[in-house]
């Protein structure tokens, strides 16, 4: 009896050790670097405009902290002046510092129905956030190219997560040889399982290689994680990243 009760807590506890942390308020993992604390300070430090076509914004960052409207705390709203009407491009951040292979993990609010904004791995493929909209340009999907396996969005005026293992495009001889991957957990449940993603969208406006073949002239340098300006009050807060080395073809967890 007693063997058999032991292999129960070490199957329970093997068991609760490889569920994916994920989720609103998740414990950060030992090493990971926070890129976002809610504070003007961190915002100025790790953030900059994307410097794109389009950039009409000037340093330093417009986009307000503000007080978290449910929480203790504050966080930053993308509704920057520079691109009101939706005008992408005109007002993205994204953080100084560039990767390749990460785990990431954004909370996001939107506070009005229709508000849009989007999350940029390696400011190259977006994480769509977009109220009222589930559609393949819609909130969650791998932009124009994945739709999440189901809904898990909070609705306006609560906070959301997501959670997102990425690796990168992988090149030989300056070659591309395998294209980018990612999974992601939407306020813990898993949306997107190791999907491979083609290429940017959304054009020279959009981030790193838009303009490049269409989007498909993926080229072998890392980049920042970028947060769109839309004109929406959609809030950011709690921000971290854990830089890895995804050595398999697999970006499950």
């Amino acid at each position: 009896m007693k063997n058999i009760a032991l292999t129960l807590i070490l199957f329970l506890i093997i068991s609760l050790n490889s569920i994916a942390q994920v989720g609103i308020g998740v414990e950060r993992p030992q090493g990971a670097e926070v890129l976002f604390d809610g504070s003007r300070e961190m915002l100025d430090e790790k953030w900059t405009y994307w410097d794109g076509p389009r950039l009409a914004a000037q340093l330093p960052i417009k986009w307000e902290i503000v007080d978290d409207p449910i929480d203790p705390g504050t966080a930053m709203s993308s509704n920057d002046p520079a691109g009101a009407g939706g005008k992408y491009g005109a007002a993205d951040i994204v953080t100084k510092k560039e990767f390749e292979d990460f785990r990431l993990h954004v909370e996001f609010l939107v506070k009005e129905e229709g508000g849009n904004s989007g999350v940029y791995l390696q400011n190259r493929y977006e994480i769509q956030i977009l109220d009222g909209d589930y559609g393949i340009h819609g909130m969650a999907a791998i932009i124009n190219e994945h739709l999440p396996s189901q809904e898990a969005y909070n609705g306006t005026g609560k906070w959301n997560a997501y959670d997102i293992n990425f690796r990168a495009a992988r090149f030989e001889g300056g070659e591309l040889t395998e294209k980018a991957r990612v999974t992601i957990y939407f306020n813990g449940k898993k949306i997107h399982e190791d999907k491979e993603i083609q290429q940017v969208w959304g054009g020279p406006n959009s981030g790193i290689d838009g303009g490049n073949d269409g989007g498909k002239g993926i080229t072998d340098r890392p980049g920042g994680i970028k947060l769109q300006a839309e004109g929406y009050h959609v809030l950011y807060r709690n921000i971290w990243i854990q830089e890895k080395e995804l050595t398999d073809k697999n970006t499950d967890f």
